[in-house]
């Protein structure tokens, strides 16, 4: 559930981030007729991601063993692919975000401002896809169905409530510092996954070697003890693997870590002075110049 938990907190406040500024700016600059066009985009965005994930969800009912395990594992692998471009998106952008996303607001308020429908129906449903596809690909043998999905509503409940507090101005977070660490932990998720996804093609029969087990340590982390069972929910432990999932757990590790690290490390080593330690509520951001974005801006 705490995997699920935090993948419904990262990107439910990249979209709760997201919508405030939307909201702030389009009261900033005297557009609130368009108002109900944003919460059209996001209602739209949000019905959007219930139906994939009730796709993913119902959709393999039906279909052979062979084929459940080739959609699964592909979905699993294709969904380390989207949260781990979307880390290093991150990452790379946080400080330009709210920049861009002002910028993109004029060109869509142009006219009839029918285009914020599609900006806030783009911006929130990418949170949403990447949401719905992650959480479904970390439901395997040793997590529930139902704790995946309510890790992940807590998580997006708490992101919009952290959200309503930093618009209210009431509290302050280095979100630049919350993405990066968050960012780590993904990370760990994301290979356990990308394992996972693989056993699944192994079963069946895309990939060789679903009998070559690594190693066995069921004797002392046993699947089924409560330990075993937080170890499978959080990171999708496996006390068994085979050959090529430890490959390819430690590949994307060794590949992953470093790149990421290198990303982060400037901004996470600058001095107290060249960078905010806390963050403005998102009204005090909007209110700076397009060209000239308050410190700590990141969103």
């Amino acid at each position: 559930m705490f995997a699920n938990y935090l993948i419904g907190l990262r990107e439910g406040l990249e979209a709760a981030l997201i919508v405030g500024i939307l909201i702030a700016y389009l009261v900033k600059i005297d557009r609130r007729d368009l108002l109900p066009r944003v919460w059209m985009g996001i209602g739209l965005a949000v019905a959007v991601s219930l139906g994939v994930g009730a796709i993913l969800t119902f959709g393999e009912y039906g279909l052979s063993f062979q084929a459940q395990e080739i959609i699964g594992g592909g979905l699993s692998i294709i969904a380390v692919g989207f949260v781990t471009w979307m880390v290093f998106w991150m990452g790379r952008t946080a400080k330009d975000l709210s920049r861009n996303l002002r910028s993109g607001i004029d060109r869509a308020a142009e006219g009839a401002g029918w285009g914020i429908v599609l900006l806030a129906l783009l911006s929130v449903g990418r949170e949403g896809l990447e949401t719905a596809l992650f959480v479904w690909s970390t439901v395997g043998p040793n997590a529930s169905g139902t704790e995946a999905l309510v890790g992940a509503v807590l998580g997006v409940l708490t992101a919009i409530a952290l959200e309503v507090l930093i618009y209210r101005g009431l509290i302050s977070i280095n979100l630049s510092k919350f993405f990066t660490w968050t960012g780590y932990a993904l990370i760990v998720v994301a290979a356990g996954v990308l394992a996972y996804g693989i056993g699944d093609l192994q079963e069946a029969g895309v990939l060789p070697g679903h009998s070559s087990t690594a190693y066995d340590i069921s004797a002392v982390i046993p699947p089924t003890s409560w330990y075993g069972a937080v170890l499978g929910g959080i990171v999708n432990f496996n006390p068994a693997p085979t050959v090529l999932q430890v490959v390819g757990w430690l590949i994307y590790m060794i590949v992953t870590v470093p790149l990421f690290w290198r990303l982060t490390r400037k901004k996470l080593g600058r001095p107290a002075s060249a960078q905010a330690s806390t963050t403005p509520s998102t009204s005090d951001r909007v209110s700076a110049s397009a060209n000239t974005p308050a410190p700590g801006d990141i969103a």
